[in-house]
């Protein structure tokens, strides 16, 4: 006698305990990383504050549509087919995002709502299938349902009828219900493994820092290469060093720690605060980073304009302050250092738009290599410890 399995079981991870980062989530991450690099040329194309602010509105749609995915292979087995074909969909869903994202705000707009909109029903629906029987699960599902209508809709809506602050402050409203609506349905009842979804979001943080090496390429190009331009790239590659040290060298390690000791509960609560919400302001500092070294680089004798220096100086804050967020949420303690730091970097700024760029990043560079420094020195026997303790 055969007997038969539900569709919800069969795409549901089976071992949770050997759960890893499938070849399937790096493919679907290629995607991602041609989103960053969009949102950042969508940055260089109009260097002003209010395209500052449409940015950060693009990008956190991107990561909370990116998120979502991490949140579903971390429970679904990548390796079954409808889990292939539905991620297959979304990359092309989010790849017509990407390429509209240079007109999102003017004549592609409807365009990126309706891939955004294909992203969120493709990621809903397999979620749906393998929540079947599991009824706190569905409830989560069902808020992610209710929550894309409004954010896609305004985003949709607000392309086809409207231009100017109206139609701005109606993609911010969709990041705020799409964002609102699911937070409020709470973290109870989503299955996550810490040890892969821990590992998925340091692979896209490598992303990040990626997108940040071909920002300072795609800044150089047509460009003739002399010193300063070599000194330039040589500063920002150092740099981007740096901010990877300052994240897998200790503060990943002991993340994931926190994560696989905690109850179901906490795990829950961890994966949505310092995964979900805590690293996008570690991406967008990164993003913004990368900003303003392709500007740097394109002109490495002149002062940068004062949205990309905020940019360059500011990104790295905010990059800082994120990890300081995400220290006191993962072991309720304050980094002194990293807020010095992160201080210091805004101090950078006026010096910014008054001498040339690549004097600005060279003192950058030298605030972070102090940084770092000063921690690997400071905590030599913690991070020993720790380090070893993960091998």
């Amino acid at each position: 006698m055969s007997t038969s399995v539900a569709p919800s079981r069969r795409i549901v991870r089976a071992d949770d305990t050997e759960a890893r980062v499938a070849p399937l989530e790096l493919f679907f991450d290629l995607v991602f990383v041609f989103a960053l690099t969009q949102v950042t040329a969508f940055l260089a194309d109009d260097p002003t504050f209010s395209q500052l602010g449409r940015g950060i509105v693009l990008l956190a749609l991107l990561w909370w549509a990116w998120s979502g995915y991490a949140w579903l292979t971390s429970h679904v087995d990548p390796e079954q087919t409808l889990t292939r074909l539905v991620m297959f969909a979304a990359m092309g869903a989010m790849l017509v995002c990407a390429l509209a994202t240079p007109g999102a705000f003017t004549d592609d707009g409807v365009l990126w709502g309706v891939g955004y909109l294909v992203v969120r029903i493709l990621h809903t629906a397999l979620f749906a299938v393998a929540a079947r029987g599991d009824a706190a699960m569905m409830r989560g599902v069902t808020a992610l349902g209710i929550s894309m209508i409004p954010g896609a809709g305004l985003i949709i809506v607000g392309a086809a009828a409207f231009d100017g602050t109206t139609r701005d402050l109606m993609w911010l409203a969709a990041v705020i219900l799409d964002y609102g609506i699911v937070l409020a349905a709470g973290a109870e009842g989503w299955r996550v493994h810490a040890e892969h979804f821990a590992e998925r979001f340091g692979l896209v943080m490598i992303i990040a820092f990626g997108e940040s090496i071909v920002a300072i390429g795609v800044g150089l190009e047509g460009i003739e290469l002399g010193s300063g331009e070599i000194t330039a790239a040589m500063l920002a590659i150092a740099i981007v060093c740096l901010l990877w040290w300052a994240y897998f060298d200790v503060v990943a390690l002991v993340a994931e720690r926190r994560f696989r000791e905690a109850a179901v509960a906490e795990q829950q609560r961890i994966a949505r605060d310092s995964y979900a919400l805590l690293h996008l302001p570690m991406i967008a500092g990164v993003v913004l980073f990368a900003l303003g070294v392709k500007k740097i680089v394109e002109h490495v004798e002149d002062p940068l304009k004062d949205m990309p220096a905020v940019a360059l100086c500011g990104g790295l804050a905010l990059y800082l302050l994120a990890h300081i967020a995400f220290r006191m949420r993962n072991v309720g303690s304050f980094s002194t250092s990293r807020a010095v730091a992160a201080i210091a970097c805004l101090a950078v700024i006026p010096l910014a738009t008054a001498e040339a760029g690549l004097i600005a990043l060279a003192v950058l560079t030298v605030i972070w290599v102090a940084l770092i420094a000063f921690e690997t020195f400071r905590y030599r026997e913690a991070r020993a410890r720790i380090r070893s303790e993960r091998h």
